[in-house]
């Protein structure tokens, strides 16, 4: 005999059977989720490898392009060794200098040298208005570097094949001269170079 408070037997199964069916569905869609987060993992790691290839390849480009600017700018300085309106007798490149007991280093593009006067020279692909900033730091660092030149006088130009926007103003108005490529032949414009 049935108890009245009792749903019958094929209720209970069929509501049993149903709740059977919903974990079934949930386990799915709990395994379906896995599925996709193992995927999305993947995918991650596979935009980072390939981000990093990019960002190694970019860096590759930039240093190339680094590279052109320096060649054209020293071999152009190699073959007039004029800046500033003085004719000058050496030139170095990438020269690099560390005092360690001073904690201080400096990496300067290019030299030219005379008997009164050093003229340095930075070299960039595409000059910004930061570049100025960086540059400066450098320069008030060198006669410390190079106690050999702490009487001399100092002149800077900022080289660059391309200028963004505002840089030159900004270099004109730190005194620095401004040197570009004008088609096959380097320009210089120091007008408003100041002995530093």
């Amino acid at each position: 005999m049935r108890n009245e408070n009792q749903p019958p037997k094929d209720t209970f199964e069929s509501v049993l059977e149903a709740l059977r069916e919903t974990r079934r569905s949930i386990e799915a869609v709990n395994l379906q989720r896995e599925k996709e987060f193992r995927e999305m993992r993947k995918s991650t790691e596979d935009l980072k490898r390939g981000a990093k290839v990019m960002q190694k390849e970019l860096g590759g480009i930039g240093r190339s392009n680094g590279a052109v600017a320096e060649t054209y700018f020293v071999n152009s300085f190699s073959k007039s060794m004029e800046f500033a309106g003085q004719k000058y007798d050496s030139l170095d490149s990438g020269l690099k200098r560390k005092i360690k007991s001073l904690n201080l280093q400096g990496e300067y593009d290019l030299l030219l040298y005379n008997c009164t006067s050093v003229a340095i020279i930075e070299i960039k692909y595409s000059a910004e208005k930061k570049h100025i900033g960086w540059f400066l730091k450098r320069v008030a660092i060198f006669k410390q570097l190079f106690p050999q030149y702490a009487n001399f006088d100092l002149y800077l130009g900022l080289a660059a094949l391309h200028f963004k926007e505002g840089t030159e103003e900004e270099t004109i108005a730190n005194g620095i001269a401004i040197i570009k490529q004008v088609g096959k032949s380097m320009v210089i414009y120091d007008a408003h170079l100041k002995v530093f």
